[in-house]
């Protein structure tokens, strides 16, 4: 390929980049608010956020993409770059999922925490910052790598809306050269090593959250079992 060429390339790999950022910052924010809202006290607090999450996991993310593109400007007179189009909806889609992560990993955490808390007279909010989220936080990162790197493929979907991320300026390359063996193996290699950079820095956050609460990093249940276990906040060892 000429340099022109690869410039174009590195474009689209720094505009996947950009949106791989935003949508998951934005994702991480409604997982978060969505998962802890499923896990609320009020009835009416865990419908909605049921209803959330049901409406955003059972539609397509691409539709999502042209429904926010195309039909929020007729519709509301709303009209977003493709960048902030893109962001929004991946950020909506996989916040949804995100937040049946975050919801299932504070139901794990040992009823027992939570009753200390109650004993100590904690405000529901002091439960949640001081003794859930620290012990359920290093469970949910595996999880969210997975989804983080499905986030990564589902980027490409943006090039429906002639954004030039990378699958886009591929498939422009493609089309000058008519290589499409050679310009997508080097697409997909691409595609490869920004994933393995975001694994291996989720198992390096994993590794140092783990270590704050003693718990080695992917340790199985039946050596969590054998670890020796609390009363409650600050309890003895059973």
């Amino acid at each position: 390929m000429t340099s022109g060429l690869w410039e174009l390339v590195l474009k689209g790999v720094w505009v996947t980049v950009q949106l791989l950022v935003c949508s998951a910052l934005l994702g991480a924010a409604v997982s978060f608010v969505v998962g802890v809202a499923r896990t609320h006290r009020l009835w009416i607090v865990r419908f909605l956020a049921g209803v959330y999450t049901e409406v955003f996991r059972g539609t397509s993310a691409l539709v999502m993409i042209f429904w926010v593109y195309f039909v929020l400007p007729v519709a509301f007179g709303w009209q977003l770059v493709p960048l902030w189009a893109g962001t929004l909806a991946l950020g909506l889609t996989y916040g949804a999922y995100g937040s049946e992560i975050v919801r299932g990993a504070l139901n794990a955490v040992d009823p027992a925490q939570k009753e200390g808390g109650i004993a100590l007279s904690f405000t529901p909010w002091q439960r949640l910052r001081l003794i859930l989220l620290p012990q359920a936080v290093p469970e949910m990162i595996p999880p969210f790598s997975n989804l983080l790197v499905e986030l990564l493929k589902g980027t490409a979907l943006v090039s429906i809306m002639g954004m030039g991320d990378l699958a886009f300026s591929g498939n422009l390359v493609r089309l000058a050269l008519q290589e499409s063996a050679e310009i997508y193996t080097i697409v997909l290699l691409i595609y490869f090593v920004i994933a393995f950079v975001l694994t291996r820095g989720m198992r390096g956050l994993e590794h140092k959250l783990k270590a704050g609460t003693g718990k080695p990093v992917g340790s199985t249940p039946d050596q969590e079992l054998d670890r020796p276990q609390t009363t409650g906040v600050g309890g003895a060892v059973a």
